[in-house]
């Protein structure tokens, strides 16, 4: 009777551990919402503290935004300069002194995600400085400026301007739509690529190839956008059920303990 029920006990511990066997690994995912050039001069979420909470998080991949056809020119330029001579990556502080960087010391994957072009945004800053000065079109722009006058006004309220728990939180989500969605439902169509809603489209796009491409290895992914994007993003992300969404608070904690 014994050996019976030893060898029951044994045949479910064996079938238990090829279930998890064969469970497919999901992949996690962190979107950190960066402030761009605020890195430089912010008191708390500046380069150093950038640096100590990538580390921190310790991805496989970070789905970057750079553009794919700027990323092997950056790609070059640090390898033979130590340094980022690419135009349009050198406007983000984040890539050029924290996660180029980083690729010395971490076993990262960089995956350039942006959906950007030049074209895009010449085109998009032409169709705003003429709607701007179109007298017809008054009452869009007064809307507009008074969305993205109301959304600076509730953000400056709450006192945690670039707090970086602040930034990682639905309430900073839902104050950067004030603005966002009015510039969406105003001029999405109207400026083709380079709308709200199209242009993030065109970044999610490459995220999700990204995505698709490592779908169940059980790697963990960290997304580096502007903040504004972040919630466009999560709103997709919450969609898939191949991933895990992982909350960036627990990774601020942890390097605020050191």
């Amino acid at each position: 009777m014994k050996t019976f029920i030893t060898f029951s006990i044994a045949l479910l511990l064996l079938l238990s551990c090829e279930e998890q066997a064969q469970k497919p690994l999901k992949n996690e995912v962190l979107i950190l919402g960066t402030i761009h050039s605020g890195h430089l001069t912010d008191s708390v979420y500046n380069l150093p503290y950038l640096r100590k909470l990538i580390k921190e998080i310790n991805p496989d991949f970070i789905l970057a935004e750079i553009p794919p056809d700027r990323f092997q020119a950056a790609v070059e330029g640090f390898k033979r300069d130590d340094s980022i001579s690419e135009p349009r990556v050198m406007r983000f502080p984040e890539y050029v002194d924290v996660i180029f960087p980083l690729t010395k010391e971490m076993d990262f994957e960089i995956i350039p995600t942006a959906g950007w072009t030049k074209p895009m945004a010449d085109e998009r800053s032409a169709k705003l400085l003429a709607i701007s000065q179109d007298s017809t079109r008054t009452s869009d722009w007064d809307a507009y400026t008074e969305a993205n006058n109301r959304s600076d006004s509730v953000y400056k309220a709450t006192g945690k301007v670039n707090d970086p728990h602040f930034i990682h939180t639905d309430t900073y989500d839902s104050i950067q739509d004030i603005s966002l969605q009015v510039y969406n439902k105003l001029f999405n169509v109207e400026l083709g690529l380079g709308g709200w809603d199209n242009i993030n489209i065109a970044h999610y796009w490459n995220i999700e190839k990204a995505l698709e491409k490592h779908r169940y290895s059980g790697k963990r992914f960290l997304i580096t956008y502007g903040a504004g994007h972040k919630s466009w993003f999560i709103r997709e992300l919450r969609k898939r059920d191949d991933i895990d969404l992982i909350k960036m608070e627990p990774f601020l904690k942890a390097i605020e303990k050191e």
